[in-house]
This record gives structure tokens, C-alpha cells and sequence, in this order.
């Protein structure tokens, strides 16, 4: 017989499948009447299948009183009330580790196409400029140049490796120091001024929420360069797009943004921007590692054995 769950939100096709073949699934997100659906199930059902983008709350897990695990689809968890998780000792699991590579991966391409501005090439050689205005404009190097990763947990020590293989020279701030051969530098100020890149690669939620303020991008100078692949609540995105519009910053590379999927068109005026659609876990083979592990937690809670990737 199969474990019951409940689904939330309709992400990755081949995972939303593999959970609809492998456990018997309420898909809340179709329910015409939310509160009457959950009403129904809350007797039985003791898992959620959740994504990184649909609100996990209080009142939710209220709802569901027999629930016993939330495993998340991503490995961020900020719109998973933690707290609330944990005084009702509910697991939540997210995917970590499966999409490490790839959002490092992205994050350099970030930092390659912002600097060296590939995108804008592209455009100028596609509008016949090169042959009737001639070479474009200079890029910038990235060998030599010094990588501030605010945030270096395992995806900002496999962006690092990525980097070192470029000639970059890795600083970074934490909360607390790592035992790692990379200079540290006390807070984000500090980290932004001894950087001529500043890569952003923190969870989201209250405690970094606009951490990447004025004071940051100051440090930084009109010839530093941000990244972001973290979470667009990382930055303060008002503040982001004045200084790339009064270049007070040189460029930056966007993946994420406050409130997705809907994105400040000013940027899309600006040749100092490099946009992307928060697409750094975005391959086939990434999210299928990542439903395999959402899964996977699924299958060991119900089986009684201890989780893959706890969170709480």
C-alpha cells in the first residue's frame, strides 16, 4: 500500500511523476477548495512533498496535525517556517549536495560573462556592428582578480575551486571562520572592499535579508563587480539597480531577484548587467538529482530510518 503525501506545488516534471507513482498524492495545488482538502486528509497524511518556492507555514502545519516530515525540493528553506517545524518536531530535509556543482557552475559563468560582457557581444555582432563600428569594446580580465564569497558553505567552496582554476585569489566572510587557506575578512563591508568581485551565495531569509546593502556596493567601487545566486532578498534590489544605472558599481551578474519571476525592467536597459531567470540548478540532470533525493528522504522516513539531508 502507499504512503500517503501531500504536494504543494508543481515543479520538476520527472520528480512530480516519480512522487504521483510512488506514493498515493493529494496535489493541494489543484484543489478547488484548499481548506476542505486539507481538512479531509489531516487524519492520515504524515508527509509533505514541498518546493523551494511555495510557503510552507505555520497555519499549514496546524492543518496537519499527523504531519511528521516536510522534504523540500531545493536546498534553500526559507519560505519553511522553521521554527514552527521544530516546536511541532517535524523534519524538514532539502536537497543539498545534488545541485552543488551546477549552481557553481552557473555562478562562474556569471562571473565570466559580467566581466568579459559575452552576452553584449553576442548583440553587437548579430546587429552587423562589428563589421560597420569594428572591434567592441575592451572586457575585463578575470585572472588576477580577487573573489569575495559572502557565504561559503559547500556551493561557495565549489564556486572557490572554480575560481582558483581561473587564477582568482578567494577571500570570504561567514558567520564564523572555516578551516580553509582562503583569507577571512569580519563582515560584508570589509569582504566588498578587499574584492574586485563580491559573489553572494548565503541562504535567504530575516538574518541576510538586504545584507548587501549601499554600505556593501560603497566598498565595492565603481570598478567591483556583484554576483548573485543566492536569493534576490540577499540584496537590496532598489539599491542594486541605482548604482549599476550611476555606475557606482562596474557590473553585476543577476540570477535571483525579490520577487520573482517578475524582475525591474530598468535592468533590462542597462549593457552593465548580465540577467539570467534563476536557472542555476536549471539542468535536466541537476533536478532529477535533486527528486531523486526529495524522494529518497521520503521513502527513508517512512521506512523508519533517518533522513538523507535533515535541516531540523
Amino acid at each position: 500500500m502507499k504512503h500517503e503525501i501531500i504536494i504543494n506545488a508543481k515543479g520538476h516534471k520527472g520528480t512530480f511523476e516519480r512522487l504521483t507513482q510512488e506514493f498515493s498524492a493529494i496535489n493541494l495545488f489543484e484543489a478547488k477548495d484548499r481548506a476542505a482538502a486539507l481538512k479531509e486528509a489531516a487524519p492520515r497524511v504524515r508527509a509533505l512533498a514541498s518546493t523551494g518556492h511555495a510557503r510552507v507555514d505555520a497555519a499549514l502545519m496546524d492543518a496537519l496535525p499527523k504531519l511528521e516530515i516536510i522534504a523540500n525540493f531545493g536546498v534553500g528553506v526559507d519560505q519553511i517556517d522553521l521554527d514552527a517545524a521544530k516546536r511541532r518536531g517535524i523534519i524538514v530535509t532539502n536537497t543539498a549536495g545534488a545541485l552543488n556543482d551546477c549552481v557553481a557552475d552557473h555562478a562562474m559563468a556569471l562571473v565570466l560573462n559580467t566581466l568579459r560582457k559575452i552576452p553584449q557581444t553576442g548583440v553587437y555582432l548579430r546587429a552587423g556592428l562589428w563589421a560597420s563600428q569594428g572591434a567592441y569594446p575592451l572586457g575585463t580580465s578575470i585572472g588576477g582578480k580577487t573573489l569575495g564569497i559572502l557565504g561559503l558553505g559547500r556551493i561557495g567552496e565549489a564556486i572557490a575551486k572554480r575560481a582558483q582554476a581561473f587564477g582568482m585569489t578567494i577571500r570570504y566572510h561567514n558567520r564564523n571562520k572555516k578551516a580553509v587557506p582562503f583569507a577571512y575578512d569580519a563582515d560584508a563591508v570589509t569582504l566588498a572592499k578587499n574584492s574586485d568581485v563580491l559573489m553572494v551565495i548565503t541562504p535567504g531569509g530575516t538574518d541576510t535579508d538586504k545584507l548587501v546593502n549601499a554600505a556593501v556596493l560603497d566598498a565595492l567601487g565603481p570598478q567591483g563587480y556583484l554576483i548573485n545566486v543566492a536569493r534576490g532578498s540577499v540584496v537590496d534590489e532598489p539599491v542594486v539597480l541605482h548604482y549599476l544605472q550611476e555606475k557606482k558599481i562596474a557590473g553585476a551578474g543577476l540570477d535571483v531577484f525579490e520577487h520573482e519571476p517578475k524582475v525591474p525592467p530598468e535592468f533590462f536597459t542597462l549593457d552593465n548587467v548580465v540577467l539570467t531567470p534563476h536557472i542555476a540548478s536549471g539542468t535536466h540532470e541537476t533536478r532529477t538529482a535533486m527528486g531523486d533525493l526529495q524522494i529518497e528522504n521520503l521513502h527513508l522516513h517512512f521506512a523508519g530510518k533517518p533522513v538523507k539531508t535533515p535541516v531540523v
